[in-house]
């Protein structure tokens, strides 16, 4: 057995260097080719504007992008005063969970006039309802059917209705219509939802009885274990039931640093930590988090400035070029995308922290470094997948029912983010990737590995799995997110055509060698736990 494990060991090393080395060359071919599109390209291209680096024009074509960079300098100030006065009035006056949840009702409330002027009426409005409801219906069989009934209907009405006109409630409110704020209210009115499902379950389920063992799970968790708390503790953990109040819940609802885009945080771990400021990261690491966030936004800079990836999706340009160029276009969309919602969902959880409160991680992995669909997911809105998981995924029945659950819940993923069919089709093509994974993984689970040999063969396989999982992500990322669904037919001609041959059989390699190396990455952490 040891010469066996030897061997292995020896093998790995042995690929190890040849697999950084193509994915230096890979990059480099990648960096260089996409210079020259965006130089070639750049009279063409719609959302460039000038930039500040080198006399190059910036790609600002994003338009969410565009909004958050543009109105940066202003949240920051806005959200250093609120984190001034907040912080401020828990330590002159000793607030506890009630005292914090006025505080930040108050700030929160000011936030929401300046978003959406009279539409705040709306907000609030529905939220109230919502509460009256929960507290009639919480003891009831109908409990989960008024719940969801409740939220899908306002979730589709919200959109539909665009956000309703004052006009539909009678002429006379018609003067409202001028003073709708900055930022349309059925946006972010879809992270409420999330955050009305969450304190409807966790209300229910204290009135029934927590069943979460904390001691049990501090005995096993690797966080717990140095002395810190895990986001499940305070997820699972129920607050007293005095917390469960209308002042508290609407403070959850509209809390002003996460209230735009999350991070997505259960009511329990939010109420909990009104009560006792987060403390898992000290001053010292909150600078940290700070620092890495501005070294990441001027990495995002430098890569708008040089790379014009999004611009070429926007504009359409994308279908004359080659299908080697389509893979690097698909493959820099990707890689924006994550840091563009990398560096928003960050700057809002770094205010959160500074305000004493510790929302869920999104995207604690790089996207590189994610070869099967579940880790995909687990690692790229994080927050959203442990919310799923909690008030969707069990109470369907969890593993029992799995592969039926992941169509639900992409299905509801789909309508969560819009009603488009193109969002549609990219959550049952994600759906209909993620089949053969499940069926993969069981079988692998059932394998047991005896040998160096099996052991080999089985990094082979998963190498390969991997390598066609992250083909059929990035072909359901440019369904959904840039070529919609009718663009699929046009994808598949492109790259099964004699020109795309090499490059898809080279794309598959690629990714294959990716996954061998993320394999490697994985080995290390293991080693160093």
């Amino acid at each position: 057995m040891k010469s066996d494990s030897r061997t292995a060991i020896s093998w790995k090393r042995r690929e190890l260097p040849v697999l950084v080395l193509y994915a230096l060359v890979f990059y480099a071919v990648i960096i260089r080719r996409s210079l020259q599109l965006s130089h070639d390209y750049s009279l063409n291209l719609y959302g460039l504007r000038p930039g500040w680096i080198a006399d190059r024009l910036n790609d600002v074509s994003d338009a969410q992008w565009r909004n958050f960079r543009g109105n940066l300098p202003v949240l920051t100030v806005v959200f250093g005063i609120f984190a001034f006065v907040a912080n401020s009035s828990r330590v002159l006056f000793h607030l506890k969970a009630r005292g914090m949840s006025n505080v930040w009702l108050l700030i929160s409330l000011a936030y929401l006039l300046y978003l959406h002027g009279a539409c705040t009426v709306f907000v609030l409005s529905i939220a109230s309802l919502y509460f009256l409801l929960v507290k009639i219906f919480v003891k009831t069989k109908y409990f989960s059917l008024m719940l969801w009934t409740f939220s899908i209907f306002f979730l589709i009405c919200n959109r539909v209705y665009e956000g309703y006109s004052f006009s539909m409630f009678g002429q006379h409110w018609i003067f409202l219509d001028n003073f709708r704020g900055a930022f349309r209210w059925q946006i972010c009115f879809n992270f409420v939802i999330l955050r009305m499902v969450s304190f409807g379950y966790d209300y229910c389920w204290a009135c029934q009885g927590s069943g979460f063992d904390q001691k049990k799970h501090a005995e096993c968790c690797r966080i717990c274990k140095s002395g810190k708390m895990c986001y499940q503790i305070l997820q699972e953990k129920s607050v007293p039931s005095n917390k469960y109040s209308f002042g508290i819940y609407l403070c959850y609802l509209i809390y002003a640093p996460l209230y735009i885009s999350g991070p997505i945080m259960s009511f329990n771990a939010f109420a909990s930590q009104l009560e006792t400021p987060q403390k898992n990261y000290a001053r010292k690491d909150v600078v940290l988090y700070g620092l890495r966030w501005i070294f990441s936004l001027l990495l995002m800079e430098l890569m708008t400035h040089f790379f014009y990836y999004n611009a070429f999706a926007n504009s359409g340009l994308w279908k004359q070029l080659s299908a080697m160029d389509v893979f690097i276009i698909g493959y820099g969309v990707l890689n924006f995308m994550w840091l563009k919602f990398f560096l928003i969902w960050r700057y809002f959880r770094l205010w959160s922290l500074i305000c004493g409160v510790e929302a869920p991680e999104n995207m604690p992995k790089c996207v590189n470094n994610c070869y099967n669909l579940e880790s995909f997911w687990k690692s790229w809105h994080a927050s959203f997948n442990k919310w799923l998981v909690r008030y969707m995924y069990i109470p369907l029945g969890g593993s029992r029912r799995k592969i039926l659950n992941i169509w639900v819940i992409f299905t509801f993923v789909g309508l969560w983010h819009d009603l488009e069919w193109k969002l549609l089709s990219w959550a049952w093509l994600t759906c209909l990737f993620y089949v053969p994974e499940l069926v993969l993984k069981s079988v692998a689970n059932a394998f047991q590995v005896e040998n160096t040999l099996g052991e080999l063969f089985f990094r082979e396989v998963s190498a390969i799995a991997g390598a066609v999982t992250i083909t059929c992500l990035m072909v359901a990322n440019l369904v959904g997110f840039v070529i919609g669904p009718s663009g699929i037919s046009w994808l598949i001609a492109r790259f099964l055509q004699k020109e795309g041959w090499p490059i898809l059989v080279g794309m598959l390699l690629t990714f294959y060698v990716g996954t061998k190396l993320m394999l490697h990455i994985q080995d290390t952490k293991r080693k160093g736990r």
